[in-house]
């Protein structure tokens, strides 16, 4: 028997009360449904306002590495590109091809020495002179900073006409000094033993600017207290510099290792602007052949030496990750 005293809570069944559960579940669909039409708003204003970036993007980027993935697994040569449908697919012959080419082979080695000698030259120079204008050059910095940047920013056809009237070999700038001290110079843009050699200094000079920006920047972003406390403990200025400096511009030397890395496997401006490739291929660079066969009408083999060139630019930049990542 139930108790008079005993409070029956409240159930569904009670209809003593007013119940407000109704109201508040058709306000709270009510709310929901006007966050998902804004929301439903905004996204199709974004996609507006990104649809002509897509537009471009697919156009101009994405639907011509594609293409030119299809040309370089087909024989283009023997067709009439007007008439897709005649275009034979051959699979990996054009790079086969590619590799028996003396040629694509001397413009890779080109490449290769371009990239194993320049690259380290520039990041070695570039920490060099941001070392010099962070602790040791105070008083003409700002002057040392542009003088170091101005080759990034000038262009490259002014570059190139400077130094090929510096290397002149019979009225060059240098040739002339090396004479006063009875040197036979030697024409340098034309001597398969030079030629390569100078495009290296060339490149080195004109990127070191960026280096040393970036990696100045990182050498002022070292806390001034972990250097005081070495400083206390102790250790030297190349301490300082190898054991608390250094490993806090990982992330800068990967950045410029990797940018640079990918510039000097695209080679390209300075050998086409100063020697075309000369003498006798001493400058030919991957990119440069893949331009002529271009240029001569050879698509699929111009499309396979551009993946060959992609290939080589993901192994370098996967090879600087694992070696210079930072392991903190």
């Amino acid at each position: 028997m139930t108790s008079m005293f005993t409070k029956t809570p409240p159930g569904r069944g009670d209809t003593h009360e007013p119940s407000t559960a109704g109201p508040q579940r058709s306000a709270a669909r009510r709310l929901f449904a006007l966050r998902s039409t804004a929301r439903g708003r905004q996204a199709r204003a974004a996609w507006v306002l990104a649809a002509p970036f897509l537009a471009l993007f697919l156009a101009f980027m994405l639907l011509p590495v594609v293409w030119s993935l299809l040309m370089s697994l087909t024989d283009t040569q023997s067709a009439d590109l007007r008439t897709p449908l005649n275009v034979s697919f051959t699979g990996f012959d054009n790079y086969v091809r590619l590799f028996q080419d003396e040629q694509f082979v001397h413009a890779l080695r080109n490449t290769a020495v371009f990239v194993v000698v320049g690259l380290p030259l520039t990041l070695a120079a570039g920490l060099a002179a941001a070392v010099a204008l962070d602790r040791g050059i105070r008083r003409f910095r700002a002057v040392f900073r542009v003088g170091f940047y101005l080759p990034v920013i000038t262009s490259i056809v002014a570059i190139a006409v400077v130094w090929k009237t510096l290397l002149d070999p019979q009225a060059g700038l240098v040739n002339t000094v090396l004479g006063w001290f009875g040197i036979d110079g030697p024409a340098w843009l034309a001597d398969t033993r030079f030629a390569l050699p100078v495009m290296i200094l060339m490149a080195v000079w004109r990127n070191l600017g960026t280096v040393m920006i970036i990696m100045l920047a990182g050498l002022q972003s070292v806390p001034h207290s972990l250097m005081e406390a070495a400083e206390l403990d102790g250790a030297g200025a190349w301490q300082r510099f190898w054991r608390v400096s250094f490993p806090l511009l990982r992330p800068a030397l990967l950045l410029t290792a990797v940018t640079t890395g990918i510039g000097y496997l695209q080679f390209f401006d300075e050998p086409f602007v100063m020697t075309q490739g000369g003498p006798l291929d001493s400058t030919l660079s991957a990119t440069m052949y893949a331009y002529d066969q271009f240029g001569n009408g050879n698509y699929d083999v111009a499309s396979a030496a551009g993946y060959v060139i992609f290939v080589l630019i993901v192994a370098l930049t996967v090879l600087q990750f694992r070696v210079l990542r930072d392991k903190d």
